[in-house]
């Protein structure tokens, strides 16, 4: 099927019926080649050895619930999944349509150059995590780019093959459209265009930056080579970004990249790392993603009384503080992948361990990676009727990820991270996953029925954002907009590191606790941007709130 751009496309719409996109026999998701033995030393933790594909993926329930919910992290992308939905699609469909619709949108953050993970529940069923992160090369070798075998097609094709019902090529319209036709750029895309690592990558580009200036807000930013990629994805499949002419080109163009590497991608599937907090389960990312330590994080500060603490007080902020730099320990020293190094995630999620934990003398507060430069990614929740959920990160790392652009799509920086979190437990290998700090989540009920779903991007800040919203929607009762835009934070050593919101009292009672305060500015736009979801099963609603940080937005559907 040929990708056509509206209104062409929706004059069609009615008429015609999408033609099945047959997937070539190359075994891309088949037979996958050996990987690394997980190390040999006692019986794995939760998510650490690599499972078989599960014979049963979580289902739905049918006529679970009144509504359907999305948040994305940009308006167009929720119009995506929105369309997606109103089309017959589930909630795997609408979420797959919006990730390349906003890697169109926010071209700085995610998309077909990069990778990303993702938790999948029903309403009945386990939940099962989705590793489609960019790998080292075959060779080993990491590129001056930091540029790693990019993931995100084969992700976006595995979820839609095990659980899509709408037809490939449909799933990516919306994306297409959006670079063929182009779209109106935001105050917040031209901030990162204007940038130095924005300038950097697109002063070269005609399109973004005609004459060398780069575009500004309201103007149109047409993409067609990315269109014309999008149109070669839905005729030919997935397989074509791996085995095809999409590959050749990327092996071609950029360093580090080979089709050999390409060929042998895998995107990996497992259990969610499971947790106890609130008197709900958490469930999040396994390693090398930091799951567990956020359930350390969120225990440690349970267990020291943050339920009964002023949000934005100086006990809050240092309660909250001093279990992150416990987790943060954790995630700098602990980490790994799990298919090459032992992970002791069993000792990270044990309620009872972390309540015992004395954090005057817990060690963690020795200075670990600092500064305002930070990874950003982009995050997608959407809960269908039936109560199937998706919680969804996707990102190229750093703002415009390598700088390197291929065929319309900018290349990841990912590989970044071995250096950046170095540790024996986290060393580049072929086919190697890094640890970093992506981490789509979910909250389940008594019943094992989704209940939350959020996530953000922020880089290092991630799990401190997601603590402050869990802690005060778990604990303290607050709504979701009044625990989404609470003030945040994030402590490195002695200092903190402060959103610009709080108020000048609150900084002096942080300070007269004895830390040191930086403010970042809003413009660094380092505090995320949490996309969440909450259901209600009783009354069938489900809810949502933006979060004023960027472009992201959320959408309840009747």
């Amino acid at each position: 099927m040929r990708l056509i751009p509206a209104p062409r496309a929706a004059a069609l719409a009615a008429t015609t019926t999408a033609a099945a996109v047959a997937l070539a026999s190359c075994g891309l998701f088949e037979d996958p080649p050996p990987q690394a033995e997980p190390a040999e030393s006692g019986e794995a933790a939760p998510g650490q050895a690599k499972p078989e594909p599960p014979e049963q993926l979580p289902e739905p329930v049918e006529e679970t619930l009144q509504h359907q919910g999305v948040s994305a992290g940009h308006p167009l992308a929720v119009d995506a999944a929105e369309q997606i939905l109103a089309e017959g699609g589930n909630a795997v469909d609408a979420a797959v349509a919006a990730a390349f619709a906003v890697s169109v949108v926010e071209p700085f953050a995610s998309g077909i150059g990069g990778g990303g993970s993702a938790i999948v529940a029903g309403a009945e069923g386990e939940p099962l995590f989705y590793d489609y992160r960019e790998v080292v090369s075959n060779d080993g070798e990491i590129p001056d780019s930091g540029a790693g075998i990019p993931g995100f097609v084969a992700g976006m094709d595995k979820l839609h093959e095990d659980y899509g019902t709408l037809e490939w090529e449909q799933l990516l319209q919306p994306a297409y459209e959006l670079a063929a036709e182009g779209f109106e750029i935001s105050g917040f895309l031209a901030q990162r265009m204007a940038q130095p690592d924005g300038l950097n990558a697109l002063t070269e580009l005609d399109h973004y930056a005609p004459g060398g200036e780069p575009l500004g807000e309201g103007d149109r930013l047409v993409q067609e080579e990315l269109a014309a990629t999008l149109e070669t994805l839905a005729d030919n499949g997935a397989e074509d970004f791996y085995t095809g002419g999409l590959a050749e080109s990327l092996a071609g163009e950029a360093e580090g990249i080979d089709a050999e590497s390409l060929a042998d991608y895998e995107v990996l599937i497992t259990d969610p790392v499971r947790g106890e907090f609130a008197g709900r389960e958490v469930i999040a990312p396994p390693p090398s993603l930091p799951g567990a330590p956020m359930i350390q994080m969120l225990q440690i500060a349970e267990a020291q009384g943050i339920a009964d603490m002023e949000p934005g007080s100086a006990e809050y902020v240092d309660t909250l503080s001093q279990a992150w730099l416990v987790a943060e320990e954790s995630v700098m020293n602990d980490l790994g992948d799990p298919n090459f190094v032992q992970v002791p995630v069993e000792e990270m999620i044990d309620p009872e361990a972390n309540a015992s934990i004395d954090l005057s003398s817990s060690g963690a507060s020795q200075p670990q990676a600092g500064g305002g430069k930070a990874p950003n990614t982009t995050h997608i929740s959407v809960v269908d009727d039936d109560g199937l959920s998706v919680s969804m990160t996707n990102t190229i790392m750093y703002f415009w990820g390598s700088g390197q652009m291929v065929d319309g799509y900018f290349l990841n920086n990912h590989l970044s991270r071995f250096e950046a979190i170095d540790s024996p437990a986290n060393e580049p290998e072929p086919g190697r996953r890094t640890v970093t700090w992506s981490n789509p989540v979910m909250v389940l009920d008594s019943e094992g029925r989704p209940e939350l779903v959020l996530g953000s991007p922020g880089g290092h800040q991630i799990l401190n954002i997601l603590g402050t919203v869990l802690i005060q929607w778990g604990l303290q009762d607050a709504d979701l907009a009044g625990a989404v835009e609470s003030p945040r934070f994030r402590a490195d050593g002695d200092t903190l590191y402060l959103e610009a919101s709080h108020t000048d009292s609150q900084i002096q009672q942080l300070e007269d606790a004895g830390w040191e305060t930086e403010v970042w500015p809003d413009e660094q736009a380092s505090f995320g941007s949490v996309q969440i979801l909450e259901v209600d099963y009783e009354s069938g609603e489900i809810r949502g709130a933006d979060d004023p940080r960027r472009d992201g937005a959320h959408s309840i559907l009747e």
